[in-house]
């Protein structure tokens, strides 16, 4: 018996979303599903479209599961575009003449990017920014502009921003309203927003309309606006919203709306009883949702109703949080307060470029809407309290203002949410689902995810995700801990103590007492964290280097290029010409790019891996030493210039500035610290957004903590008062040293504190009143760190097997021909993919051996590039005494950086992984496949070691067949 046709137009990520509800439902084996694509590329994710500028691939941006339509038996045909819909016959026709009969069609073809009719907008170098294409063409005009104009401002106009911006261009955003994201942000929150893209150097022109495009006298374009005014650029990027792709329908006969879209009904039919339509294409009570969680539910009605079970599309709620061009900005319900009688309530930090808005009812107990700009961290609370009419407190502005001294969040609390809350629009999660969940035996994330799909779409709710489990396994009387990981059944304040009093100074000895594997990319630079802090030895010791980050291991902030920064330390900002000198002639004989810092220091960019010890040869010979950029651990000590100089100081600020900075420098921590001293009240140094701050009074100085002025600003606390300079000092130790012993794992100051219980009170009752009795202990173990300091460079370079690890490959001394540099403003930048030139990066394989190096040159559970023909391989060393050792290629999936061999090894159930440097990508050593995404693999080699020689076979191993670690002979 031949079963049914089910024939999808369209794939993308409704679609695609829409296959897997009806393999879910069993539907692949009721129907003979065919599915028609017009792209070459099968489904991928365009919520994070932006990344693929950053270095993400095609294939790390596909939604298709890896054997997903072989194991279904779906048909998907790629790059087939229909052309014609026969309703009478029930046939669909390609460009190519052929037809094909249906039972059932879907319609899922998504929407295009709007171009105004303006003259001249189909010129050369006028594009659109929606599909994988598009961003191909975006990146082969930008790598011949300087400048680039985005038209239209909202949420996707600010996200070609972005991909403008990365692309190196100077920026431009046009946009015909008074304000930008028109349809989510009310005007105070949109000039917040424009003000802080204006800060990243995004150049905003509103209430501007282009009447032409024509060419420019300096650029290639001149936009023309009805004010008389005119911009020039190179590229012109078209964001001025979507429009449903709806021609195919129309010309078919189905019904569309007056200004497009296909006319809808609960159940997702259109005006014809067998074809559907769902997501952007579908118009459904004159509405057209332009956000994939709406689109997802159709998918889910429609699965429903052909597996004959009613399940009626009632809209959705188009709240959205998003991060656009780095700023966090959230919209929820009536943003704008357009209800009758709705108040709203505003809080506004203007230093910090933070605006938040709620809107409440008349009677003030139902919230309506919010704004959120600079700070979305209300976001989830505010949405549930919105969703499920969950009563306001008497206070309704406490629930944007920021938490006062020794208070505690106004958050609602998963408690009060009902079961059926939806905690994941995405994939329509309630919170009874994750109990259910929860209750089954899914009690890790991982697992809840796998089990639910909650947290793996656009993973906004993943906090809120993460509280319903913890609340749920609590009431199950499951202790919630907070184990760093798979590896150590304890928390990072456990190991902490664990080492501390077992007096352990190595990795080995800890995991083999306490933990087992080999480790992971989360436990071992922890260990190594915890080793420094509580013992501080030379962190590149052989016990040691396979422990550390990329970062810790080469002593230098890697960058995306796989180039690594030069950040000598400055204390307090304060420096002599003659070093000023010396980092100018570095610069130039290097040709590093150099930039001043906002922590008052001079960063140098693009110094290749195999330049850094002469680097720092000369800067160590002129008196400079690290300034430990590249850990966790101290930055900085801003200050301003205190009472030498200026007519306000009432305090010597750069010296406190520069006694502090030489006090804790080195000293390694959960997460970097930053510090300032203010010799004033007029606070030039804004030292109350620091981790420790300190401002100068006439009778000593006041003592601010836990202060943070990055993602998540946090006014410091005032800690103490009218301190003298020893007492000041004193004070800092033991509250340092305390959050050392206590924070969890990459925690901040400002988090540790708002999540320590009793807060800010409880932290004065350890420190000044010694409640816990620890004085004297905290006092011993921050000097034994200040007397055991040592710069590090330059015990790197007194060292010569520790300037061994420093070579680029083991069998070479050639540069890494990946790295390329390209002039801009004076300077030199990392090359855009487009600007260089062609490489060879692989040849014909062969069955020959080739010996690339000694095993000696490779630390135990590490790994070392080496050159294999033209070819660069990352060969990896497990173990000391009976190593195990493995190829794959050096190149990093994504990045398009050859940075593989700097990875951090470890083990997953004891299959043995490398974790990428740059962006934590793990990969089997067995076989150079991701555990987590299929997609994601690098070639690997067979290897073999006799003498102490290691050995690679030119011809790949097939990506199919796992490798093999051949034994050390």
């Amino acid at each position: 018996m031949n079963q049914p046709v089910l024939v999808v137009i369209g794939h993308g990520m409704v679609s695609h979303y829409f296959l897997e509800q009806l393999a879910e439902r069993q539907l692949h084996t009721q129907y003979q599903i065919i599915v028609f694509g017009e792209e070459e590329y099968p489904a991928y994710d365009r919520v994070h479209l932006s990344e693929y500028f950053s270095g993400r691939t095609a294939g790390s941006l596909s939604l298709a599961e890896e054997g997903f339509f072989t194991r279904t038996g779906i048909e998907l045909r790629t790059g087939h575009q229909i052309t014609a819909i026969d309703l009478q016959e029930k046939t669909v026709t390609d460009a190519a003449g052929n037809s094909l009969h249906y039972d059932q069609l879907v319609l899922a073809t998504g929407s295009y990017a709007f171009v105004p009719p303006i003259p001249g907008h189909d010129r050369p170098g006028c594009l659109v920014y929606r599909t994988l294409s598009d961003l191909d063409a975006i990146s082969r005009q930008a790598s011949r502009s300087t400048v680039g104009v985005v038209i239209g401002g909202g949420l996707l106009g600010l996200e070609a921003a972005n991909a403008l911006l990365q692309s190196g261009l100077e920026t431009h955003v046009v946009e015909f309203s008074p304000r930008l994201m028109a349809v989510q942000l009310d005007d105070d929150g949109a000039s917040m927003l424009q003000k802080k893209i204006a800060a990243l150097g995004v150049r905003v022109h509103t209430a501007r309309q282009t009447v032409e495009i024509t060419d420019g006298e300096q650029l290639q374009h001149k936009l023309c606006f009805t004010d008389g005014t005119e911009l020039e650029t190179d590229l012109v990027l078209f964001s001025a919203g979507i429009r449903p792709r709806d021609e195919l329908a129309a010309s078919a006969g189905l019904e569309k709306g007056p200004r497009g879209g296909i006319i809808i009904d609960d159940y997702c039919l259109t005006s014809d009883p067998s074809v559907s339509a769902i997501g952007e294409c579908a118009l459904w009570q004159g509405k057209i949702f332009g956000l994939v969680a709406p689109g997802y539910q159709m998918a889910r009605c429609l699965a429903d109703r052909l597996a004959e079970k009613a399940t009626a599309f009632t809209g959705a709620d188009m709240s959205t949080k998003l991060k656009l061009l780095g700023v966090e900005v959230a919209s929820v319900g009536d943003a704008h307060g357009a209800t009758p009688g709705s108040q709203s309530y505003q809080w506004i930090d203007g230093p910090a470029r933070i605006y938040k808005k709620i809107v409440v009812s008349e009677d003030g107990k139902t919230l309506l809407g919010a704004v959120l700009v600079g700070d979305s961290s209300d976001y989830s609370d505010l949405l549930q309290r919105m969703l499920n009419a969950i009563p306001l407190p008497a206070n309704p502005e406490s629930l944007i203002l920021p938490v006062s001294e020794g208070g505690a969040p106004a958050g609602v609390g998963v408690a009060l949410l009902p079961e059926s809350a939806q905690i994941c629009s995405c994939h329509n999660v309630s919170k009874g689902d994750i109990s259910d969940a929860v209750r089954g035996g899914c009690t890790d994330m991982n697992a809840l995810k796998s089990c639910t799909r909650a947290g793996t779409g656009c993973g906004g709710c993943v906090p809120l995700l993460k509280q319903v489990m913890e609340h749920e396994l609590e009431a199950l009387g499951v202790e919630v801990k907070k184990d760093v990981c798979s590896h150590f059944a304890w928390s990072r304040q456990e190991l902490y103590h664990l080492i501390r009093v077992n007096n352990i100074r190595t990795f080995d000895a800890l995991i083999r007492q306490y933990g087992h594997g080999r480790g992971c990319e989360i436990c071992r630079p922890l260990a190594g964290s915890l080793l420094a802090s509580c013992w501080n030895d030379y962190v590149l010791q052989p016990q040691h280097v396979s422990l550390q980050d990329t970062n810790d291991r080469f002593l230098g902030n890697i960058q995306k290029d796989g180039t690594y920064s030069v950040v000598p330390r400055i204390p307090a900002g304060e420096i002599t010409p003659e070093g000023l000198i010396t980092l100018g002639q570095v610069a130039r004989r290097y040709n590093l790019y150099t930039k001043i810092t906002g922590g008052q220091r001079v960063d140098l960019f693009g110094a290749r891996l195999e330049q850094l010890p002469a680097i720092w040869q000369e800067l160590l010979e002129a008196g400079f030493e690290t300034g430990h950029a590249y850990g966790k651990s101290l930055r900085t000590v801003k200050s301003c210039v205190g009472s030498t100089w200026c007519r306000y100081g009432v305090q010597d600020s750069t010296a406190l500035a520069i006694r502090l900075e030489n006090r804790y420098k080195g000293l390694r921590s959960p997460h970097k610290i930053k510090m300032a001293v203010s010799g004033c009240t007029r606070e030039c140094a804004e030292a109350q957004g620091k981790d420790i701050g300190v401002i100068a009074t006439d009778k000593g100085w006041n003592l601010y903590v836990c202060g943070n002025g990055g993602m998540k600003p946090r006014h410091a606390d005032l800690f103490a008062s009218d301190l003298d300079t020893d007492t000041l000092i004193r004070v800092i130790d033991r509250t340092l040293m305390f959050y050392l012993r206590t924070a969890d794992r990459l925690q901040r100051t400002s988090n540790w504190l708002d999540n320590l219980d009793g807060g800010v009170a409880y932290l004065r009752q350890v420190i000044l009143d010694d409640s816990l009795g620890l004085a004297d202990t905290l006092d011993q173990e921050m000097q034994q760190i200040v007397d055991t300091y040592q710069c590090e460079w330059q015990t790197t370079l007194d060292d010569p097997r520790s300037r061994q690890l420093f070579r680029a490959f083991i069998n070479s001394d050639q540069p890494d021909e990946a790295v390329v540099m390209v002039p801009e403003r004076g300077q030199m930048r990392p090359a855009a993919p487009s600007e260089k030139p062609g490489l060879a990066i692989s040849e014909e394989p062969a069955d020959e051996w080739v010996t690339v190096g000694r095993l000696d040159d490779i630390p135990p559970d590490t790994g070392r590039a080496a050159r294999l023909g033209r070819q660069q391989i990352a060969v990896f060393r497990l173990g000391e005494e009976q190593p195990e050792v493995y190829a794959l290629d050096n190149l990093e999936p994504g990045s398009g950086a050859n940075v593989l061999a700097r990875g951090i090894l470890g083990d997953d159930d004891g299959i043995p992984l490398v974790i990428s440097p740059l962006y934590k990508k793990r990969l089997r050593l067995t076989d150079g496949i991701s555990p987590d995404d299929s997609t994601v693999r690098v070639r690997c080699w067979p290897v073999r070691v006799e003498n102490g020689m290691i050995s690679v076979q030119r011809r790949p191993v097939s990506e199919s067949l796992p490798q093999t670690a051949l034994p050390v002979s």
